[in-house]
């Protein structure tokens, strides 16, 4: 199932068009919905497919497609993109416009679900990014531009320990919020030094409940020891019933994707 749709964050100057949303129902009964980002140049679709195959019945994928719009790193050229982006470097600038704009998109796609409903969000390399940023805006109660999330889905710029841990209601929406980061340490795309350095910021800023996962030799892709733990922490976390006997595994072959983050809200 698939729908398109577009959106602008509260304050935003520039509207963004977002491409076609991808819905995975649950094999079982419904006990959680996941939205999932997918990374730089790819679509909503390439994941849906994935996530369809994972021995979790009881969660209700959503899988957005980013606005396609120029990008700086690769010179202007349009590809999909949840936000722009110049470098990969701790001191580059932020597009606090964009990633204000995806991450109201990302609470808007969850604001229809169901009180009873557990909600999550998640995401490979870019989309691990917005999945922090989401996290922080959750934790912060407000967006980069500093207007305030809807309150049914608090969900800014990157962790500022100082915001975080000035707010004791901010801390505590930190400390009690499921976190799983996970990198491999031959990752040459998203090197396993941003990978750390996220975790330990995290850490360092209130995120208590998180659980950082490295992988020797593993590049930009993944494998099904990774797989596993992602189902694992998502079946904990979310308190899910686990998969029925005859459940059908997924694949143990994977495309060139490497799960990344993953935040159950």
């Amino acid at each position: 199932m698939s729908h398109g749709s577009s959106s602008l964050a509260s304050g935003a100057r520039r509207s963004f068009e977002f491409g076609r949303t991808h819905v995975v129902r649950p094999k079982g009964r419904h006990e959680a919905t996941v939205v999932w980002l997918h990374g730089l140049g790819d679509n909503g679709s390439s994941w849906s497919q994935l996530l369809e195959t994972l021995p979790l019945p009881n969660i209700k994928w959503i899988c957005p497609t980013a606005p396609t719009r120029p990008v700086a790193v690769f010179g202007g050229f349009p590809c999909t993109a949840w936000f722009d982006v110049g470098e990969l470097s701790e001191d580059g600038p932020d597009d606090v416009e964009g990633l204000d704009a995806s991450a109201a998109h990302v609470a808007n796609l969850l604001s229809t679900e169901p009180s009873d409903i557990k909600l999550g969000v998640g995401g490979f390399s870019m989309g691990a990014a917005m999945t922090l940023y989401s996290a922080t805006c959750h934790a912060l109660g407000k967006y980069g531009n500093e207007n305030p999330v809807p309150s049914q889905h608090q969900g800014c710029r990157w962790i500022l320990k100082g915001k975080v841990e000035g707010s004791q209601e901010a801390g505590s929406r930190a400390a009690a919020l499921p976190i799983l980061l996970c990198h491999g340490k031959g990752d040459d795309v998203v090197l396993y030094k941003y990978g750390d350095g996220s975790s330990k910021v995290l850490a360092s800023s209130g995120f208590q409940n998180l659980t950082f996962k490295t992988y020797n030799g593993l590049g930009h892709y993944t494998i099904p020891e990774e797989m596993d733990d992602v189902c694992k922490w998502l079946t904990t976390s979310l308190g899910l019933a686990g998969p029925p006997p005859d459940f059908p595994h997924f694949p143990r072959l994977f495309s060139n994707n490497q799960i990344e983050n993953l935040v159950g809200l």
